[in-house]
């Protein structure tokens, strides 16, 4: 298939102006939802591969680390903060049927070559905050089970039970303040980015100016994508191959709702 981003757009992230953020209503983000329910019909088998990618790479964590859940909880939670650079592919599905062609796999598979260098700069800062992440959340385990972990069951109890009610507050409170930092930076970093050939700093900044100005319908965003990928989780990570493409595909729309198009 031929390629997608024309020589005009390729070179579109020289001299490109701050992006236009708009002002969106609260139900916005059920509107996306809608809108990427469509595309995951339309484009249902390139994007399960990538759902089923999800899926995988879940299941194979949680059997590397089956034994340390301590560290399942952290690479569990990290997912999230990661899934925005890994859910590229489908966020190009999208385009590729907003633009009118028929949406095709192959394709996505490569779209980070047409900005590489911003996307790998992307990629780094949430790549840093995840090792970061990770430390913490086992820092947290180490300061509240300083002689002997109790078993993934014992473990599951406390939390249902609320018995450890230090660690919970400790622990998703840090948690918190990570998934804030990344959603703020990625709200619309890499459609920016893929859009437009946006550079890294630029769509990083614009993300959290959207979230500054949508507070509330942004909330209510955040509040879908952690439901939906709970959903997949608890699902024995089967969820994920269909939960994790409806957020892709969203995530498009939210972007196309956020930012102005450029004037041409």
């Amino acid at each position: 298939m031929a390629d997608l981003h024309t020589p005009a757009e390729q070179q579109a992230g020289a001299g490109l102006p701050f992006p236009n953020i708009r002002s969106i209503g609260v139900a916005a983000p059920l509107r996306w939802v809608a809108r990427g329910f469509s595309d995951f019909l339309a484009c249902a088998r390139a994007s399960l591969f990538y759902g089923f990618c999800f899926t995988a790479m879940g299941l194979l964590s949680t059997a590397i680390l089956s034994r340390a859940y301590e560290y399942i909880a952290a690479v569990t939670s990290g997912f999230m903060l990661v899934a925005p650079f890994f859910a590229m592919g489908i966020y190009e599905l999208s385009r590729q049927r907003e633009k009118g062609s028929l949406p095709a796999l192959w394709p996505t598979l490569t779209v980070w070559r047409h900005n590489a260098g911003n996307i790998a700069v992307f990629a780094a800062v949430l790549g840093v905050i995840f090792l970061v992440w990770a430390r913490a959340s086992l820092v947290i385990f180490a300061m509240f089970y300083t002689s002997e972990l109790p078993t993934l069951e014992g473990f599951i109890d406390q939390v249902l039970s609320l018995d450890n009610l230090e660690f919970l507050v400790a622990y998703f409170g840090v948690g918190f303040i990570f998934a804030l930092l990344v959603f703020a930076l990625s709200v619309v970093a890499i459609p920016l980015m893929l859009d437009r050939n946006q550079d890294a700093i630029t769509a990083m900044l614009a993300s959290a100016r959207a979230l500054a100005l949508n507070p509330v319908p942004l909330t209510i965003w955040a509040f879908l994508i952690v439901t939906f990928t709970l959903v997949g989780f608890i699902s024995f990570h089967l969820g994920l191959a269909v939960m994790i493409p409806i957020i892709g595909h969203a995530t498009w729309h939210a972007y196309r709702d956020l930012v102005e198009p450029l004037k041409r």
